[in-house]
C-alpha cells in the first residue's frame, strides 16, 4: 500500500486526517447501505471502490500499535486529567 492509496481510501470514506476505528466501521456500513441495490442504489463499481477502500484502511490500522500511556490517555480524554487535578469537578 502506498500513501496515495491510503489517501484515496480516506477520500472515498470522507474521513478527516484523524479517525477512530469505530468511525471507519460506521462510515463503511453507511456507504454500503447507501449504494447497495437493496437500499435503492445500483452502482456495483461504487460498492467495489468502497470495499477496496475499507480493505486498505483496515490493513493500515491492523498494524497500528496503540499507546496505553498515561499521557496518551489524557490526550485522548482531557476531561479525565481535570478530574484527577480537581477531584470535586465532575465527581462520579
Amino acid at each position: 500500500m502506498t500513501f496515495d492509496e491510503l489517501e484515496q481510501a480516506r477520500q472515498v470514506f470522507q474521513l478527516s486526517e484523524r479517525a477512530s476505528l469505530n468511525e471507519i466501521k460506521e462510515r463503511h456500513r453507511m456507504l454500503i447501505k447507501r449504494y447497495h441495490p437493496d437500499g435503492g442504489g445500483d452502482d456495483p463499481e461504487r460498492i467495489r471502490q468502497i470495499n477496496e477502500a475499507y480493505r486498505i484502511l483496515q490493513a493500515y490500522t491492523a498494524g497500528y500499535r496503540f499507546c496505553f500511556s498515561r499521557e496518551e490517555f489524557y490526550e485522548q480524554k482531557p476531561e479525565e486529567r481535570l478530574r484527577d487535578q480537581f477531584p470535586l469537578w465532575g465527581s462520579r
